[in-house]
């Protein structure tokens, strides 16, 4: 089951963490260290429904470019 409650010890450390692996990059840089960590906490996570349900919480409420958000259907 995923967890959507707060549960970092430390929010503002963390936040603070994680822009400064950002700090210098281009913007394709960052996107990769993006992708980096999102693999890295997946293989640490390991469970498939558990990253399921993340994926689809993380998709929620985006309209797909191109399209205009007041006609989208959502499930």
């Amino acid at each position: 089951m995923l967890n959507t409650e707060p549960n970092i010890a430390s929010p503002d450390d963390f936040y603070e963490a994680l822009l400064a692996i950002h700090q210098d990059l281009t913007p394709e840089q960052a996107r990769a260290v993006d992708a980096r960590l999102i693999l890295l906490l997946s293989n640490h996570i390991g469970d498939m429904a558990v990253l399921r349900q993340a994926m689809a919480r993380a998709r929620e409420g985006i309209v797909p470019a191109g399209r205009d958000a007041t006609i989208a259907v959502r499930a």
